[in-house]
């Protein structure tokens, strides 16, 4: 007998997880991209660098370090004491935390490569016409570069939907709390659950799909003129 909620309970967590993430992802990743679009410094590759370490960083190592940082004798140990608790760790802050600065590369990229694209002309005509550089942001860089923002997006709720070695250093395998879709898969198939696993690998595989059909859509989009 299948138990529905089993498989329900992971799969709300990753989409809460995913949709969160994602939304504090292009807050934070994109002022760090027009940074490094934008800047003349002769540092900002090192912080390009920097930003994009968990592309080459096995899960397993940023996971933790991680762990470490979010443990009672960490940061993250003095953060959680704000609300009473000891550690971040095993915790759905300490996932959404996580998954931030995992996803970070994947969202970073595509917005800073849009603004690239884009030049400088735009802004020097926003500028000639008395546009503040916040105004020529949000008016000119911002629309120009909406083909990088969508990538964006779906690169990063993706990412996060598939996450596995991250969040399972920092979440471990609590029901309800931070059993997400990879671990549950992980957990089904551990115990010999097949169905329930062919369940949700078989939703992964469509999602996987779904989402390199879109990529392939926003980059066609992304390729035309006024796009």
């Amino acid at each position: 007998m299948i138990d529905v909620a089993q498989l329900w309970s992971p799969i709300r967590l990753t989409l809460e997880l995913a949709a969160i993430t994602t939304c504090l992802l292009l807050i934070a990743g994109t002022p760090i991209a027009w940074w490094l679009a934008r800047s003349k410094a002769p540092w900002k590759e090192a912080v390009a660098a920097i930003v994009s370490l968990p592309l080459v960083l096995p899960p397993t190592v940023l996971g933790f370090y991680l762990l470490l940082a979010f443990g009672p004798n960490g940061p993250g140990g003095s953060i959680a004491s704000l609300w009473g608790a000891r550690t971040l760790a095993f915790t759905f802050e300490g996932l959404v935390i996580a998954s931030v600065l995992y996803s970070l590369p994947f969202v970073v990229q595509p917005i800073r490569n849009a603004f690239e694209a884009m030049g400088d002309r735009p802004l020097e005509v926003a500028a000639t016409l008395r546009a503040t550089p916040w105004d020529a942001f949000w008016s000119v860089g911002v629309p120009l570069a909406r083909p990088g923002f969508l990538t964006a997006a779906v690169l990063g709720f993706a990412h996060t939907v598939g996450e596995f070695g991250v969040v399972l250093m920092i979440g471990g395998n609590i029901p309800g709390q931070t059993k997400v879709l990879s671990v549950a898969i992980y957990d089904f198939v551990e115990t010999q659950r097949w169905t329930e696993a062919h369940i949700l690998s078989g939703g992964m595989m469509v999602f996987a799909f779904c989402v390199i059909t879109a990529m392939m859509i926003l980059g066609k989009r992304g390729g035309r003129p006024g796009l």
